[in-house]
């Protein structure tokens, strides 16, 4: 997914659901069976030659205590605050917010802040003013 993002750049919409849909169904599937990727980024997203979804590198996966959580694990780009701040974690809400931060990449074309901290302007300014947020970063165009 990367080498296709970093060539297409921003999919729109209507492209950007198409795999998306794909990647939370694959994401469901896995917290169905009580494991947690803790690392979903779009260099861990493959695709085969129909253009289906293959979640790829298992390495920070776990199926343990995966709604009690407190390893550092993942990409700073996708990485849940709560991980950053230390705290236990929900490795199923961890892995949704990196699924929120892949969705902005597919359709934005870029990332939506470099980390999820509240020192980091465009995260601060997603947090404290959306529309100002979406302004900056010229996505006044999304749907809600």
């Amino acid at each position: 997914m990367f080498d296709l993002c970093q060539k297409l750049g921003k999919m729109e919409e209507q492209a950007g659901l198409f795999l998306f849909k794909q990647l939370i169904e694959g994401v469901s599937y896995m917290h169905k069976k009580n494991v947690v990727h803790r690392d979903l980024k779009i260099e861990n997203i493959l695709f085969d030659d129909k253009m289906n979804i293959k979640i790829a590198d298992f390495g920070f996966a776990t199926y343990r205590s995966i709604n009690k959580l407190d390893s550092y694990r993942g990409t700073l780009t996708y990485m849940a605050p709560e991980i950053k701040l230390g705290k236990v974690y929900d490795g199923r809400q961890t892995d949704i917010f990196s699924l929120g931060v892949i969705l902005f990449i597919l359709v934005h074309g870029i990332f939506p802040f470099k980390e999820a901290k509240k020192e980091e302007y465009f995260y601060n300014l997603a947090i404290t003013d959306p529309e100002k947020y979406y302004k900056k970063v010229k996505g006044q165009n999304l749907s809600p």
